[in-house]
């Protein structure tokens, strides 16, 4: 097998297994009584899915010599900018709170081993299409969306699926200045990404893209 087609597998089985892991959760929250909606809440999960399903398809493309376009690029940095923050916000506020029925195979994965695998596979095979810079304030709407979200139904029905967005714990202005600081963390990640991905040169070659492409 080329060096191409065994990228294009790895790809494959690190989003597959994130799936599993995403899937398996799933059932046992819903095996005891919490809600579909409440288990999508979720930031980890959603970016999960979200790096998984990119990674699969890259795994299609990187195994038929092919890649996408600028569009697809922007995406995908969107998904390693959304990995990255999983894994530092977890790891600075929440690691010592309860993660209830979370399997510790699955809170590894998706904490810990994911984070890292696709910032590596964003560092190993940067898209070969620069993006802009001044795309940051695009691949900012996710996280600000989901945060405007999770406060207007947690609101709503009084649950927050982190407690760091919670106003019972500190008053809306602690809640405030946190989604500032994650906001102002995530577009430096962002522009870290993008900068790193424009800056470095992809290292598994696409056998069917001209030199230069």
């Amino acid at each position: 097998m080329t060096l191409r087609r065994t990228f294009a597998a790895i790809r494959f089985a690190f989003g597959a297994v994130t799936l599993i892991a995403v899937g398996t959760q799933l059932g046992i929250h819903l095996g005891e009584g919490y809600g579909i909606v409440n288990f999508f809440s979720y930031f980890t999960n959603l970016s999960n899915i979200f790096a998984a399903t990119v990674l699969i398809v890259e795994s299609v493309l990187t195994w038929r010599g092919k890649e996408g376009g600028p569009a697809w690029a922007l995406l995908r940095s969107i998904s390693v900018v959304c990995m990255a923050l999983v894994g530092v916000v977890f790891n600075t506020l929440l690691r010592d709170v309860d993660l209830g029925s979370l399997l510790p195979w699955i809170n590894t994965w998706l904490h810990y081993v994911m984070p890292v695998a696709v910032v590596a596979d964003w560092l190993i095979q940067p898209p070969r299409h620069s993006i802009p810079l001044k795309r940051v304030g695009v691949a900012a709407l996710f996280p600000l969306a989901y945060l405007a979200y999770s406060l207007i139904r947690g609101a709503a029905i009084n649950w927050y699926a982190y407690p760091f967005i919670n106003p019972a714990n500190g008053g809306y202005g602690t809640v405030a200045v946190t989604c500032v600081f994650i906001a102002v963390g995530f577009i430096a990640m962002t522009l870290l990404i993008l900068f790193l991905g424009n800056k470095l040169r992809p290292r598994v070659p696409l056998e069917s893209v001209p030199a230069g492409a």
